[in-house]
C-alpha cells in the first residue's frame, strides 16, 4: 500500500535531517520526490525503500569510529584502537571521525558514548565502527546495535571473536561495581572498605592468572 509521507516523515525514516535529503535532491543522487500543486515535497514510502537513496546515505554520511579501554594503565592499547580504526575507515574511503572513553564498559556515562549516542538519535551518521563489539559496552551494546539498525545505521565490526583481555577487563569492570558500593556502604575511607577491596583485587589477580 502506498504511502505519501512530508520531507520530515521521509527524513524520519531515513535517519537523516531535512537538510540532507534537501541536498541528496539537488545532487541529482535519485532521490523519489514529487510535488504538490503548491510546490511542497512529498516521498512515496515504496519508492525510499525500493531506490538505492540508503546506499547514498552509508556512502555520504560521515562514520564514526569508537575506541575504548578500562583503565589508564591501558593507554597504549587505546592508540592501538583508534590507529585500527583510522586505518581501516581510510582503506574504505570514508569521511569519519575517531570518538574514544578511557572507562569501565558498565559506565554509561561516559563523554564519548554520549557523544555517539548523540549522533544516532540525531542522525548524523551513518556508519558506525567498531574494533571488537565489547569495546562499545559490556552489556546492552545490542540496543545501540537496535538504535542503529531503526535509524538505517550500518554498523562495522572489524574484529568479531573475543579479544585476549577479554577475562582482564570484565573482573575490572567487577571490580569497579563492587568499589563503588562498599565504599557508599562503608564509606570510601574506611579501614573495612580499603580490606575489602583489597581482598577482592587478590582473588580477581589469582583468578584471571589461573586462565
Amino acid at each position: 500500500m502506498t504511502k505519501i509521507v512530508t520531507i520530515q516523515e521521509a527524513a524520519h525514516f531515513l535517519g537523516v535531517s531535512p537538510q540532507t535529503l534537501r541536498r541528496w535532491e539537488r545532487q541529482g543522487k535519485g532521490v523519489p520526490v514529487q510535488r504538490t500543486v503548491g510546490g511542497q515535497r512529498r516521498y512515496d514510502l515504496t519508492k525510499l525503500r525500493s531506490s538505492n537513496i540508503l546506499t547514498t546515505k552509508h556512502q555520504d554520511c560521515l562514520t564514526l569510529a569508537y575506541a575504548r579501554v578500562s583503565s589508564h594503565d591501558q593507554k597504549e592499547d587505546l592508540q592501538r584502537q583508534e590507529k585500527m580504526l583510522e586505518m581501516f575507515c581510510i582503506s574504505h574511503g570514508w569521511s569519519f571521525r575517531v570518538v574514544s572513553d578511557l572507562g569501565s564498559g558498565m559506565n554509561y556515562h561516559k563523554r564519548g558514548l554520549k557523544t555517539l549516542l548523540n549522533h544516532i538519535l540525531n542522525g548524523e551518521i551513518g556508519r558506525l565502527v567498531l574494533t571488537h563489539k565489547d569495546r562499545l559496552l559490556r552489556f546492552g551494546a545490542e540496543l545501540i546495535f537496535s538504535l542503529c539498525e531503526i535509524k538505517g545505521i550500518e554498523v562495522v565490526l572489524i574484529n568479531k571473536g573475543n579479544e585476549p583481555s577479554f577475562e582482564e577487563e570484565l573482573a575490572a569492570d567487577v571490580l569497579e561495581i563492587i568499589t563503588v558500593f562498599s565504599a557508599r556502604l562503608y564509606g570510601s575511607r574506611s579501614r573495612k572498605n580499603k580490606k575489602l577491596v583489597e581482598n577482592l583485587e587478590n582473588a580477581i589477580l589469582n583468578a584471571t592468572r589461573s586462565h
